[in-house]
């Protein structure tokens, strides 16, 4: 198990290798070193780190391998898209204390509710940056008293479901929203929103394994053949940092609906105009990922240290 060390006083490195570049990973002298394009960019001591974040394509040799393992530093292997592909964990996979607690963790029901709470609020709080009038306080009181009155998680999903169709409704407005449709590429709009959600949920899943959670042990999303359940459960309050990337993309002209193509009932992006988009959401998880390290940081001391309350996630201050 980590201890409180590994929190305050070890860091996290993220490794993102640029298209067109020589990125390379090397250990020297107990420090890792990272070589871009062949020249030295930055090193940091081993004594330092307890995980490592390649994004994209970077060279890595079998003795960084070797030292990883021998300094307790996990190196996780991300794709273009932040799924992690590969994992080189530091005997997290051994955390049994985590596993069983969370295996017999109760009231996921409360948990839940507290997730969704958590979501809903923040997409409150970005209707109401966006000018949408409305009092904050009371609706905050009225999703409470809803969720008191919920007895199990069908319940809780339809409730949940109810909120975010009126959020997409009236914050998309100006962007000529139709609905939500996960996967069914129904317009633009739902293809950039897969995108981002997809590059959050890959991120989070990553931290997630870091800690050594079992993924496909949720507590709202319930257990289903091969669906991260935990990941889908604890993306759930980021997902608002997606949505408000999207709306100032379209207020900064990055979006252009001729860069979609209408192929077999659904809309597509040429190999060409990828990069942009992925540029746009992959930015957005970036700029907030302490946030979200804190978050699922927390989350681990929720189940194993014990201490403090369940997390939560703001992506603006209520005040």
């Amino acid at each position: 198990m980590m201890s409180l060390a590994d929190f305050s006083e070890k860091q996290i490195l993220f490794i993102e290798s640029k298209f067109g570049s020589a990125n390379s990973l090397q250990f020297q002298n107990d420090n890792i070193l990272y070589k871009k394009d062949y020249r030295n960019n930055n090193r940091i001591s081993c004594y330092k780190v307890f995980a490592i974040f390649i994004i994209g394509n970077c060279t890595i040799s079998s003795v960084l391998i070797k030292k990883c393992k021998k300094y307790g530093i996990s190196l996780f292997l991300l794709g273009d898209n932040f799924e992690c592909y590969a994992t080189m964990s530091a005997g997290l996979e051994s955390n049994f204390i985590l596993r069983d607690r969370q295996y017999k963790k109760e009231d996921e029901l409360l948990m839940a509710k507290i997730l969704v709470k958590n979501k809903v609020t923040n997409q409150f709080l970005l209707l109401r940056e966006k000018g949408f009038q409305m009092n904050f306080r009371d609706r905050v009181i009225e999703l409470d008293r809803k969720l008191n009155r919920i007895k199990d998680e069908k319940e809780l999903l339809g409730m949940e479901g109810n909120y975010s169709k009126d959020f997409f409704r009236e914050y998309f407005r100006s962007i000529g929203w139709i609905r939500r449709a996960p996967r069914t590429k129904f317009d633009p709009n739902n293809v950039l929103l897969d995108i981002g959600y997809t590059f959050m949920f890959n991120f989070v899943d990553a931290l997630l394994k870091l800690y050594g959670f079992d993924t496909y042990k949720g507590f709202y999303h319930k257990l289903f053949f091969q669906r991260k359940s935990l990941s889908c459960d604890i993306v759930e309050p980021f997902r608002c940092i997606i949505d408000r990337q999207l709306l100032k993309a379209y207020n900064l002209r990055q979006i252009n609906n001729d860069d979609f193509e209408y192929k077999n009932g659904k809309y597509v992006l040429s190999f060409d105009k990828q990069r942009k988009y992925v540029g746009i959401f992959a930015q957005a998880v970036m700029d907030n990922k302490e946030d979200i390290f804190n978050y699922v940081r927390d989350f681990y001391r929720f189940f194993v240290v014990e201490k403090g309350d369940f997390p939560e996630f703001l992506i603006i201050n209520k005040k």
